[in-house]
This record gives C-alpha cells, sequence and structure tokens, in this order.
C-alpha cells in the first residue's frame, strides 16, 4: 500500500515508484520491468517530442496495447496534452473529438485510420502508426512540470449531447493514482487485471494507482466474459474493476473455483450496484473485497464504501475518498442534514480544471465550493444524495433523471432495485414518458424473458407503492450500452418516449 503524500508530482515520476525489477506490465508480449517501463517512457517521449510543440494535444486511437499503456506517461514528458479516444467510437464521434480537442498528432493503426473519411482530420494535423512508436533506444528524462498544468482531457461518453473534454492536471491524475492505491490496499504482490478502456477516467485509473502502489497491471481486451474469466487465471489477477453491466455478465459466466478464489480484490463505479448483485458477488467471490464506488470523469471519483462495511450497507456509496471533500448540499447552499436528500457537491484538489474550450459549461457544473466545505472550485454533480447518521452516502439519483409521477419524485435507482430483487430480469433501466393523468408515468426497460413479466407485476404490487409502479415494461434480450460499457440511458429514455403507452395487464 502506497503511502499517502498529499504533495503532487509530474504524473510521468509514477514508473520509478516501483522496484525496479518488478513487473509493471504484463501482457502477451511477456512482463516489462518497471526499470524497462522507465525506460519506455523516455524513449517515447522523446518519438513524440519530435513530431509535436509543447503543449499540444495529442491523440491515441488504440486498442489496450503497450503503446497505449505508456502514453499517458509518455505525453506528458514531451509537455503534450494526452486525448485518449476510446476505440469502441465510430469516425463520426472520433472526428468530433479530434477536431473539438485541436490535436496536432493522432497515434492509431492502419485499420482504424482506415474507417476515416476525407475530412476527418484537420489539414495540419498528423499521422502516425503505432508500429513507428519509439519504446527504446535515447529518451526525454523525468520531466520538471508544474503539476498544476494540463495533463490530459478526457472525453465523455456523450449520453447527452456531443462528448466533452475533461481537462486533467498532472495533480489531478497523480493524486488520484495515490487515494486509489492507498485506500484500496494495492501493493507490489498485486496483479490488476485492466478490462476497461483507458480513455475512461476508471480505466485509465487502473494503470496509474496499479504503478503508484508498485503492482503490475494486465491490460486486456475482450469479447465475451468467458475471455475476462480465462484473463484471470492466466494472469494471477488479484484485482478486478467493473462497471454493473460487466458484473451482471461476469455473474452468468462459469468460474472455476480456483479462479474465483484468486481474486482478492472487487471495485466497482459507472453506476450503483443494487443489493442483489452485491449478495450475489459476495458469493461468487467469498475472498474478494469488495469496494463500491462513487465518481465522475469532473472530480475523477468521489467516495468509497469500505469492505467491512458493505454487508451491512449494500446500497451505499460510502464516504469521500482520501483528498475529496464531499457533502450533500441544499438548495440554499447550506449542508443537508442527516437524512435530507441534498446535491453531492465536491471539492479539493481532485477537482478537474473545467471543461475544454466550453466556458459555458464548465460554469455550470464548476462553482464555488461552498465555504464550509472549502477552497477554490467545486464540482456540483447533479446528483442527489443523502447521508444517514454514520456518515455514509446513499445514492439517490440524477436531477435531470428524476421522475415526477403524480406529484411524487420518484428515483429510478429505487425502481430498478425492486424490479432487480426478484430475478425476473437480468437488467432494468426506469425512465419517465409524458403522461396526461399523472404528469409522468414509469417505463421500465428490461433485459430478460417477456414471459416473466406477470410475476413480476403481481411481486411489486405487493412491495412497492402505487405510484412506484410501472405502467409498462419493454422487453429487450439486452439493453444498449455505449461505448464504455454503461447502459445507455439517454438511448433507453428516446426508446420509451417513442413508443406508445400500453395499457397496464
Amino acid at each position: 500500500m502506497t503511502d499517502l503524500d498529499p504533495i503532487a508530482r509530474p504524473l510521468d515520476h509514477l514508473p520509478v515508484r516501483g522496484a525496479p525489477d518488478a513487473p509493471a506490465v504484463i501482457d502477451r508480449l511477456g512482463a516489462m520491468s518497471f526499470a524497462a517501463l522507465e525506460h519506455a517512457v523516455g524513449a517515447l517521449a522523446g518519438w513524440l517530442a519530435e513530431r509535436a510543440r509543447h503543449g499540444d494535444r495529442v491523440a491515441s486511437w488504440l486498442p489496450k496495447t503497450r503503446v497505449a499503456c505508456i502514453l499517458p506517461l509518455a505525453a506528458a514528458r514531451a509537455g503534450l496534452v494526452h486525448v485518449p479516444v476510446n476505440p469502441a467510437l465510430r469516425r463520426a464521434q472520433v472526428a468530433h473529438i479530434l477536431a473539438d480537442s485541436g490535436a496536432s498528432l493522432l497515434v492509431s493503426q492502419p485499420a482504424r485510420l482506415a474507417t476515416l473519411a476525407p475530412g476527418d482530420l484537420a489539414p495540419a494535423m498528423r499521422v502516425a502508426v503505432e508500429a513507428d512508436c519509439r519504446l527504446d533506444g535515447p529518451g526525454l528524462p523525468a520531466s520538471p512540470a508544474d503539476p498544476a498544468a494540463l495533463a490530459a482531457i478526457l472525453y465523455t461518453s456523450g449520453s447527452t449531447g456531443r462528448p466533452k473534454g475533461v481537462m486533467l492536471s498532472h495533480a489531478n491524475l497523480w493524486l488520484g493514482a495515490i487515494s486509489v492505491a492507498h485506500y484500496l490496499r494495492l501493493t507490489p504482490a498485486d496483479r490488476v487485471l485492466a478490462v476497461l478502456p483507458l480513455s475512461f477516467d476508471y480505466g485509465q485509473n487502473q494503470l496509474l494507482s496499479s504503478w503508484a502502489a508498485g503492482a503490475a497491471v494486465a491490460p486486456i481486451d475482450y469479447l465475451a466474459a468467458r475471455d475476462v474469466v480465462k484473463a484471470v487465471a492466466r494472469f494471477d489477477a488479484t484485482t478486478l474493476a467493473g462497471v454493473p453491466p460487466l458484473w451482471v455478465q461476469l455473474l452468468e459466466a462459469d468460474w472455476p473455483a480456483a479462479t474465483a478464489a484468486g481474486l482478492r480484490r472487487l471495485t466497482n463505479s459507472g453506476g450503483a450496484l443494487t443489493p442483489r448483485m452485491v449478495r450475489m458477488l459476495r458469493q461468487r467471490f467469498p475472498r474478494a473485497d469488495l469496494y463500491p464506488m462513487y465518481g465522475l470523469t469532473e472530480a475523477f471519483r468521489s467516495t468509497y464504501l469500505d469492505p467491512a462495511l458493505v454487508d451491512a450497507n449494500p446500497d451505499s456509496i460510502g464516504r469521500a475518498i482520501p483528498f475529496a471533500a464531499v457533502a450533500p448540499v441544499r438548495a440554499d447552499g447550506g449542508r443537508a442534514a442527516p437524512g435530507e436528500p441534498g446535491e453531492l457537491v465536491h471539492a479539493g484538489p481532485l477537482v478537474a480544471q473545467g471543461y475544454w474550450q466550453d466556458a459555458a459549461r464548465s460554469a455550470q457544473r464548476f462553482r464555488p465550493a461552498p465555504p464550509w466545505l472549502g477552497e477554490g472550485m467545486a464540482v456540483w454533480s447533479g446528483d442527489t444524495v443523502v447521508e444517514d447518521a454514520g456518515g455514509l452516502l446513499r445514492f439517490v439519483g440524477r436531477d435531470d433523471e428524476m421522475i415526477k409521477v403524480a406529484g411524487n419524485r420518484v428515483s429510478p435507482q429505487e425502481v430498478e432495485e425492486a424490479i432487480l430483487s426478484g430475478g425476473e430480469a437480468v437488467e432494468a433501466v426506469a425512465v419517465g414518458v409524458p403522461d396526461e393523468r399523472l404528469g409522468q408515468a414509469i417505463v421500465a426497460m428490461v433485459a430478460g424473458e417477456a414471459d416473466r413479466e406477470a410475476g413480476l407485476r403481481a411481486r411489486l404490487r405487493a412491495e412497492l407503492p402505487s405510484f412506484l409502479q410501472p405502467q409498462q415494461y419493454r422487453w429487450f434480450a439486452e439493453l444498449p450500452r455505449n461505448a464504455n460499457g454503461k447502459l445507455d440511458r439517454a438511448a433507453l429514455r428516446r426508446l420509451a418516449v417513442q413508443a406508445p403507452m400500453e395499457s397496464p395487464s
């Protein structure tokens, strides 16, 4: 476990925290030591510096190759700003990110580059193929960068509108790595299986927090849950990070007992776990500590729940992570009392620098912190939470997702948890659609077998008040997901609103 040092350093200094001969990356090519990683960072930084000017944005559109893993540190060492592009995105979204960021260099692969159309790349943009990247030979020494300098722009998934770029400094990324390595209790003996996209703040932190602790990372791209199971066994992984849709798939997979027992740490973000999922994860992986977490790209991560508290508080998102000041805030700016809903506000050094070239949206989300919470700018999340008497927070819902049924404010999560608690459905998203009588009616978009609807309706009539009852169920083999693997709530809302309401059976 790394020391909880509050002093930020240039991001490219991370590799020197690991023992020189210890493995830093383990993949199909074998093991790369921390000494080799440090050398490769310098070599790739020198290669980048020959192709871009200090302060330029350099974009990467790659799967989880070694170059993709090293680029965040190499770009920082070269004085460049890294813009990782999710490899699952298609040309229109990629073209938007490249144009919006003003990237002067794109590193990708020939097959991906061939999918781009004329005009997708700015005339002045340089393009390099990954095979030409230099990971050996002379390079740049550790940088003297100001920790407050811009190091990366991470683009959100764009579930509402076009993706927007969140500006992250060296300090944001460094302190995020130290914080997570500390509260996850990572050690040099750990092997972290990196399955999430490296363009995702949660995914990139798998690399940075592991290296901050001197642990090894095993990056993989997978097509099915069984690929993850095999990789856990192949790399002797001790740690696995996921989002709720991935956990659904992994819980349905066949896990040899010895493979499941090898995992010692599971972390979740990108959506709340239901109490039922918590129980199932605890049963499937009995030796693993489970860390439910809450985060947002604008502040990286806000809270985590200590594994010792999970069984007694399965619906909690915990309390603030190290270096974060987090609290529920009333509409009048005061701190919400225990049991009183409030907007989750996050202050402290993990708060990002705003949205790239978007002052209007930055002003909406990044506003001065309440004086009683801290100094400087804070992220006003738009999420409603409730704090209990013991200081643990519970997620209620997003203000823009709350459903107003006959004057009642309904949390979609509450409806979704009720639907999933009986096992009739595999996944569920509750959305509100206009209704002349109720104002809004609840439509449940569910994955599973439609012939289980009658039993589900009967159970919920016994468990939920009338205003929480879905008026309609729409059944799917699988629910749509966005590029980060999260359930695509925006797409499901559009489907719900476009379809005519049916009378409940």
